[in-house]
């Protein structure tokens, strides 16, 4: 099959060595049957994600030179084109659970995760390329220096995995910076033992402030923060100590 390359869109760079492909299939778990496919632009990760009988395959697809190339190569497999940024999930696989996949736009990359994150209930393995300085800050553990909102809010809800970085030089055009791919499987608690919407907005005010202690960087709640947990600042603190600190600020409030 000789594939065209679109024209670049969205930040997207067009993965061509096929070996990393392959690895990139080869991410999802045994029990996930129904994978959604994010850009698969002519199908380097298409054309190994159809080999396997197992999987109920579907893919969306903005640009219109890829998705009429996908239509023409890729006989029987469901493309939708449209942005998956304002996708309805509840249009596809029956309301049953799916993974996603795919090499992701880098200037959208961040918008992605945070659907799926937004969608957790539906989506419990999620798989890819990601520009290599995103990818290290969804999956950087708390104490070091690209930990951020971004980590905790991705943590709170999955494990994620750094699987292996990916040299520029294996996509048409290469971009400027080095790529990696992560897996996220999602934990077994979707929901947070705590006020979630106000652990969304902690994590977010404290990050904002990261220089400062929780103590001052959360002072617009307006509550008497006297416990020690409130003089580390936040980089120091994972997940369970912000369902922790939510907690705390949710029964001073009250």
């Amino acid at each position: 099959m000789q594939r065209v390359v679109p024209k670049k869109r969205f930040g997207q760079h067009f993965l061509k060595d096929l070996k990393i492909a392959e690895r990139i299939v080869e991410t999802i778990p045994a029990d996930v049957a129904n994978i959604l496919e994010i850009g698969p632009g002519t199908g380097v990760l298409t054309q190994f994600l159809i080999k396997n009988p197992a999987l109920n395959l579907k893919a969306i697809e903005i640009d219109t030179e890829s998705y009429a190339y996908l239509k023409e190569h890729f006989a029987g497999l469901e493309v939708y084109a449209e942005d998956f940024l304002k996708f309805d999930f509840d249009r596809i696989f029956d309301s049953q659970p799916f993974g996603i996949i795919g090499n992701f736009p880098y200037n959208i990359s961040t918008e992605i995760l945070f659907k799926v994150l937004d969608n957790r209930n539906r989506i419990p393995f999620f798989a890819g390329m990601f520009q290599k300085e995103v990818a290290e800050r969804i999956c950087a553990p708390s104490g070091s220096k690209t930990y951020g909102i971004t980590s905790v809010l991705t943590q709170a809800y999955y494990d994620t995995e750094y699987l292996f970085t990916v040299s520029e030089h294996v996509f048409v055009p290469p971009p400027k910076v080095k790529s990696a791919v992560i897996r996220l499987t999602r934990k077994e608690t979707q929901m947070l033992p705590c006020d979630e919407r106000l652990f969304f907005s902690i994590v977010k005010t404290a990050f904002n402030q990261r220089r400062k202690t929780m103590r001052n960087s959360l002072k617009a709640f307006n509550v008497d923060f006297t416990e020690d947990i409130f003089a580390h600042r936040p980089e120091q603190l994972g997940y369970e100590q912000f369902i922790e600190i939510t907690n705390l600020i949710k029964n001073k409030m009250n």
